[in-house]
């Protein structure tokens, strides 16, 4: 790009950066010093490839999605949390609310992953011991009691039973009497990942992609800010991924859910912009900076030229960033602070939109409140004291980072053409992508290709060639045994007397009636969501609207692999 349309491309942004509106802050450094908004090539220079860097708040984004980055606002502070029943959840939620936490993201129970009651058979042991304990909308209510659902953003982390508990949501809300068109939060949904990496899932994809679609539809037309679909590479990192494959894996799952919306009949310019993304941040500070700034490039560039859409909102690759779990070790756990900072860092720096920081004993336990308020504390000393808000996009144009960047780029679109081979030449019944994504699920492509990543990966940790501080250097320590956070099994005995109390009290009339209907409407075209709801406000418990849709649409094995 010659000097002549870089200056143009400044006068742009400066032009959009004065009509935006900015924070009152000072955005200067520590000791005084002016800095301004954004850097770029300094007048009269031509840069070769400058289009691919840009401008913040310019296709394609590979800068950021607004002009004033986080002069305007800054990323939002989420914490993700959740154990034991619903009433000690509520408290740690009004204690990140207190200490400063912008939203709400729910960590579920893993008989609640799985679309089970807290008094089924295969619930016993884990009621309430990874998240919180749901199971029907009376838990709900409570989880959020005193909370403004209609004033805080709640993300909510799970996928094969996410349509029912985000019924559940919606009833509560009802009951605080919100107005649920103004609702604004993310559900995850993405049952594509379950099947690549986390295995959470229901039913086979199909009936999967139907409730999906559903939601997407409804949400569209009822709930417009909510964003029905948080595709997530963070599982998918955390399986043994490398950088380019969650990059690629995620981005590809995404496209499969436009070409859902599309098969529906919906407006990608509608419904584009309710779907967000969920990366992990892992240790490798400037490759995760080039990854995220790769992912708002890709995605723009593949939603206009490929997708069709036209609207800037349904280009902009809107993201929550987690501190990479698999990065934490048990060993002299105090060390996980630094490298949590380090990760939120990177985060940052590639422009997250909201960011959740782990604890540092995440890898023992659930959070004890202490070290959940580090975690916090981690965030707000990033924010508040390093000037990383001052600038967008302080590293565009570094030559280790763009070069990093493209290399990252060029990669993940070598995989979108593998996975879209693996789909086939032949007629696709919802589209190319999500045909290359269900074959490459049923042929066990991707978890072998993971697989694989993650052998290459610890075998070059048990030859030392790649290091970890106290696991295969740097062992020896002072650090005393920390004190970790235990869940009772009162929990589970407790959390089973009070739905067996609930389940007593209702109409059993109206829920046997609702769940038929559901039914009744799971065998049409019908769009599921509101027979579901009815269902929800009777007390109906997720695994009771679960198994209905598993005796209706079965069970999904995944298939032996050697």
């Amino acid at each position: 790009m010659d000097a002549h349309e870089i200056a143009a491309g400044r006068e742009r942004w400066q032009a959009r950066y004065d009509a935006a509106r900015k924070r009152d802050a000072d955005f200067t450094t520590l000791s005084g010093m002016p800095v301004e908004p954004v850097y770029g090539p300094p007048p009269g220079l031509d840069v070769p490839g400058f289009a691919r860097i840009g401008w913040p708040g310019e296709y394609p984004y590979t800068r950021g999605l607004y002009p004033t980055g986080y002069r305007g606002r800054t990323w939002t502070i989420r914490q993700f949390a959740g154990f034991g029943n619903a009433r000690q959840t509520n408290e740690r939620y009004k204690m990140i609310l207190g200490a400063g936490g912008g939203g709400l993201s729910v960590a579920f129970d893993m008989p609640t992953l799985m679309g089970r009651d807290s008094d089924d058979p295969q619930s016993l042991g884990e009621v309430g011991h990874c998240g919180v304990a749901v199971d029907s909308a009376a838990d709900m209510d409570v989880l959020f009691d005193g909370i403004d659902l209609a004033g805080v953003t709640t993300s909510m982390t799970i996928s094969g039973p996410a349509v029912p508990v985000f019924c559940m949501y919606l009833v509560a809300a009802e009951r605080q009497g919100a107005d649920l068109s103004t609702l604004d939060g993310t559900l995850q949904t993405d049952i594509f990942k379950e099947y690549i990496a986390q295995k959470e899932w229901l039913f086979d994809p199909e009936p999967h992609l139907r409730l999906i679609g559903d939601l997407m539809e409804y949400c569209a037309r009822e709930i417009p800010r909510y964003k029905p679909l948080s595709v997530s590479g963070y599982h998918i990192r955390e399986a043994g991924a490398t950088a380019a494959q969650e990059l690629a894996y995620t981005l590809a799952d995404g496209f499969g859910y436009v070409e859902l919306g599309l098969s529906r009949g919906l407006d990608v310019n509608v419904f584009a912009p309710g779907l967000s993304f969920f990366f992990d941040s892992h240790v490798d500070f400037f490759e995760e900076i080039a990854k995220f700034r790769a992912a708002r490039r890709i995605w723009a560039r593949w939603l206009r030229d490929v997708y069709g859409a036209t609207s800037e909102k349904a280009l902009w690759l809107r993201f929550h960033t987690q501190t990479a779990g698999v990065s934490l070790t048990a060993q002299q756990p105090v060390n996980n602070v630094v490298r949590t900072a380090v990760e939120a860092l990177a985060a940052v720096l590639g422009g997250t939109n909201s960011l959740h920081t782990n604890a540092l004993d995440e890898t023992l336990a659930l959070p004890t409140d202490e070290s959940a308020e580090i975690a916090l504390r981690t965030q707000q000393v990033l924010m508040e004291e390093t000037g990383v808000t001052n600038v967008a996009d302080p590293l565009g144009g570094s030559w280790y980072v763009e070069a990093l960047t493209d290399a990252i780029e060029a990669e993940a679109e070598a995989i979108f053409a593998r996975i879209r081979e693996l789909g086939g030449d032949g007629p696709h019944r919802i589209g190319p992508m999500t045909s290359g994504i269900l074959r490459g699920i049923e042929d066990g492509w991707f978890t072998g290709q993971i697989a694989e990543s993650a052998f290459v990966y610890q075998q070059a940790l048990e030859k030392g060639d790649k290091k970890i501080v106290g696991v295969n250097c740097h062992t020896g320590t002072v650090a005393k045994e920390l004190e970790i956070l235990r869940i009772s099994h009162e929990v589970e005995i407790e959390q089973k007397r009070v739905l067996a109390e609930r389940k007593r009290g209702r109409d059993q009339g109206a829920v046997d009636a609702a769940l038929s209907r559901m039914v009744a409407v799971a065998r049409t075209e019908e769009n599921m969501i509101p027979a579901m709801l009815d269902a929800v406000r009777v007390e109906a418990t997720l695994g009771e609207i679960c198994d209905a849709l598993r005796a209706e649409w079965g069970v999904y094995r995944e298939p032996a692999r050697f």
